[in-house]
């Protein structure tokens, strides 16, 4: 939503994995929120210090919102949730609606949504990253087999 939580969370991650994969120079990552609430901030402090555990920074994100443009550059448009998917699909030209998907299509952990960490504590934190670990090393494997 606002581009502070889960994902700069994802966008960290699979850069993390990306760069393991030795696939920097082949796939551009960046995340985007579906609202305007924190344009140019970082990342939330509890979304920084869990990812930080994981020796994963997140130091170098700032929020954006989705552009028309994204829709064109990107050939991966993923949402962590059916809401955001859904506001995605509404913007979406329709030459790209089929690029929209849920990021947690791309994992087996048996749930369709990263859930919104931002009202809890520091454990939603450590289980948004354990989601988006799984559904990073799932896309990472789907990139990689095309």
């Amino acid at each position: 939503m606002g581009n502070i939580c889960r994902s700069p969370t994802a966008e960290g991650v699979f850069r993390h994995y990306v760069n393991e994969a030795g696939l920097a120079e082949q796939i551009h990552i960046d995340s985007a929120g579906t609202h305007a609430y924190h344009i140019g901030e970082s990342p939330d402090r509890r979304a920084n210090a869990a990812a930080e555990r994981r020796g994963i920074s997140l130091a170098d994100i700032r929020a954006r919102r989705v552009t028309n443009d994204d829709f064109a550059t990107f050939d991966y448009i993923i949402a962590m949730d059916e809401d955001n998917q859904e506001r995605l699909l509404e913007r979406a030209p329709d030459e790209h609606r089929s690029k929209v998907q849920l990021f947690l299509s791309y994992a087996s952990v048996g749930e369709t949504e990263v859930p919104d960490p931002y009202y809890g504590g520091a454990a939603g934190f450590d289980r948004v990253l354990d989601l988006v670990e799984a559904a990073s090393r799932g896309l990472l494997e789907t990139l990689s087999n095309h």
